[in-house]
């Protein structure tokens, strides 16, 4: 089982930035996807940003141009730099992970979440 802690959430004005953080329990290696989830209230939970076991990294349409996904493999941290914030951007933000390489599947594992409020 792998434990997420996230952290970097809290509030902004619209335009401004935040960077999410997400640490690992264990090493979480090339044998693992990972990425940022997010759900705003009365929606459902989508992505936002994958990395796989390749390091190819996948955006979500909203965040691609805004939205920076980088992956430290030796601090098991993951990393989402968020630009120029939309108040659409207000959410829950949540760390997954899944022990496989490729990000086709639902993930296994997740964060506790952490609240983003763009206004």
């Amino acid at each position: 089982h792998v434990q997420l802690v996230e952290s970097g959430g809290g509030s902004v004005q619209a335009g401004g930035s935040l960077n999410l953080s997400c640490v690992a329990s264990s090493y979480t290696d090339s044998g693992y996807c990972m990425g940022w989830l997010r759900m705003a209230p009365g929606s459902m939970r989508e992505r936002v940003a994958t990395i796989d076991g390749d390091g190819n990294i996948d955006y979500a349409d909203f965040a691609s141009g805004r939205f920076i996904l980088s992956k430290d493999n030796d601090k098991n941290k993951l990393t989402l730099q968020m630009y120029a914030l939309k108040p659409y951007d207000t959410a829950v933000y949540y760390c997954a992970a899944s022990r496989r390489p490729t990000c086709t599947q639902p993930f296994q594992y997740y964060g506790q979440g952490t609240q983003v409020t763009v206004s």
